[in-house]
């Protein structure tokens, strides 16, 4: 799977698992990677950085939040563990 599908999957898969959530419920991107990645149990690792450049594609849409310790954050200055959210209204 090329680089930019990779990135599509995630991008949908984010969305699908934060559906499945309450509402200002969040998730940690490597639920999707592993998701992503299925059987293989290791190698959703190589998925980390493209669930972040999905993530950083949804926040750009509009459609996402990024957060650390349940404040908002810039994905490009967040260093350590993640989470992601549905942005209000977009539930």
């Amino acid at each position: 799977m090329a680089r930019d599908d990779r990135v599509r999957a995630l991008e949908e898969r984010i969305l699908e698992l934060l559906a499945q959530r309450d509402t200002g419920r969040t998730i940690c991107p490597s639920e999707a990677a592993r998701s992503v990645r299925g059987e293989d149990d290791e190698g959703w690792r190589d998925l980390m950085e493209p669930a972040r450049e999905a993530a950083r594609r949804l926040v750009a849409a509009g459609r996402l939040d990024v957060t650390q310790g349940g404040e908002v954050v810039d994905l490009a200055a967040a260093r350590g563990p993640i989470r992601l959210r549905l942005r209000p209204g977009d539930d």
